[in-house]
């Protein structure tokens, strides 16, 4: 739980880190009363509203509020893996991804033999070996399993709980061109819901191919080669490594995140664009990037992927913030503590803003836990004009030393989602699309 002071007033700051005590404040004048800030961005928040009467002109109301370090998300993974134990389960799961691995490795230095299913969307003979090689262990272990393959489409029983989410090579391009982002995925569903994956990434380069695998099942942890991994604990985005994917299609969604790209390049340390979502999914479970998001992926694309993710720690959404399953039409991954972090606002309404930084400066610590100021209004909603606007001392200290600080701190979900919904609006289909017709599922 994090502790803050909302202080009613038309300047706001924001510190990095928690009051380290709240012992020194000798105010004259207390009043407490209780209320209940309802369906704000952070969940629901039990509020403490101080009155505190400061020495000379100074006055200002507070609200001393717990809320909790970070929203909580619907879990993706499936609550049981059904009748087939999650050992046995992710045993053939892993069996079958290595199969087709070595389909691909044994292809990664001879010529390619390239087709086009679309303008730039390209296949190679090797998808098609892989996923042929994929599904003889599928259906020698479970025959009577439904699957849903990139390159061929959907087999077997749609009245099966088990959907089998098969990408035989996520990352053709990447593939074809030599290029080292490319993996074999298979994950698989009980009742719409992951229950097991394995990806195995293709690492090196020309004359140096080698693969790691990284598996999960629901509640079971996430390993890589064996080993178990976690999602980073990076807790500011201008600290964090971002990875996102553009489609085929150069359409609204595809514009809408260049322009993500691009405002999340100003503030964090940079943004990649890797070309395979199964690989950059494993790539924020296992740390060494804090978060990932596109639009328009399919279920073969995400299906192991995000269950690796959350089994590592981390954090499955919607790019809207919405709960996520397999058949959306987009996701937002990160190490959990990115996705949607709550933050501590400050607000006052005083003569002089020397007054406020010495008032407060007890409780921080002065060298990297800096104070911002910035534009918002997030716990306390004024009724009085004035206090919905900022008052800048000057427009170039406003420009030069507190703008940048606002735009450098700043949550995810906060840039995603609004981009997200004002695709909706311009009637963007965001509906469930490659569920299985009659698969039956728990969402």
């Amino acid at each position: 739980m994090g502790r803050s002071l909302l202080f009613s007033t038309n300047i706001l700051l924001e510190f990095s880190q928690n009051p380290r005590s709240l012992s020194l404040l000798n105010h004259s004048k207390l009043c407490f009363t209780q209320r209940f800030i309802e369906n704000s961005r952070c969940g629901y928040k039990k509020t403490k509203l101080l009155n505190l009467k400061l020495a000379g002109n100074v006055c200002t109301k507070a609200a001393l509020s717990e809320i909790p370090n970070e929203r909580k998300y619907p879990k993706v993974g499936a609550p049981s893996t059904g009748p087939i134990s999650a050992n046995h389960l992710i045993q053939v799961v892993e069996t079958a991804a290595k199969t087709g691995a070595e389909v691909v490795m044994d292809a990664v230095n001879k010529p390619r033999n390239i087709t086009y299913k679309g303008l730039t969307d390209l296949v190679t003979d090797t998808d098609k070996m892989s996923e042929a090689a994929i599904l003889e262990v599928v259906k020698r272990n479970f025959g009577d399993h439904l699957i849903l393959g990139e390159e061929g489409g959907i087999i077997g029983d749609t009245l099966s709980d088990y959907l089998w989410c098969i990408d035989p090579l996520d990352g053709t391009t990447n593939f074809a061109h030599g290029y080292p982002s490319f993996a074999v995925s298979v994950g698989v569903l009980f009742r719409g819901n992951p229950v097991a994956a394995a990806v195995v990434e293709f690492v090196g380069g020309p004359m140096a191919w080698n693969t790691r695998t990284f598996t999960a099942t629901a509640g079971g942890g996430a390993f890589c080669n064996g080993q178990t991994i976690h999602a980073s604990q990076t807790d500011r985005v201008e600290q964090s490594l971002l990875v996102t994917g553009f489609g085929y299609e150069h359409d609204d969604p595809w514009a809408t995140n260049i322009e993500l790209f691009k405002e999340f390049t100003d503030v964090s340390r940079g943004v990649r664009r890797l070309g395979a979502a199964a690989v950059d999914m494993c790539h924020v479970a296992l740390g060494i990037a804090e978060a990932y998001w596109e639009y328009r992926l399919k279920p073969w694309d995400m299906a192991a992927g995000v269950l690796i993710v959350e089994e590592a720690g981390g954090t499955v959404s919607r790019m809207d913030g919405g709960k996520f399953c397999v058949f959306d039409r987009s996701v937002l991954v990160s190490n959990g503590v990115l996705h949607a972090k709550v933050r501590l606002h400050f607000l006052f309404r005083l003569t002089k803003l020397n007054i406020v930084l010495s008032l407060l400066s007890p409780f921080f610590e002065r060298s990297h836990e800096t104070m911002y100021l910035f534009m918002r209004e997030p716990f306390l909603p004024s009724t009085r004009k004035d206090e919905k606007e900022i008052a800048r001392a000057s427009s170039s200290t406003w420009k030069e030393k507190i703008a940048p600080h606002h735009m450098m701190d700043v949550e995810l979900l906060e840039r995603i989602a609004p981009a997200t919904e004002k695709l909706k609006s311009k009637g963007i289909d965001f509906s469930l699309w490659y569920k299985p017709e009659n698969y039956r599922t728990d969402l």
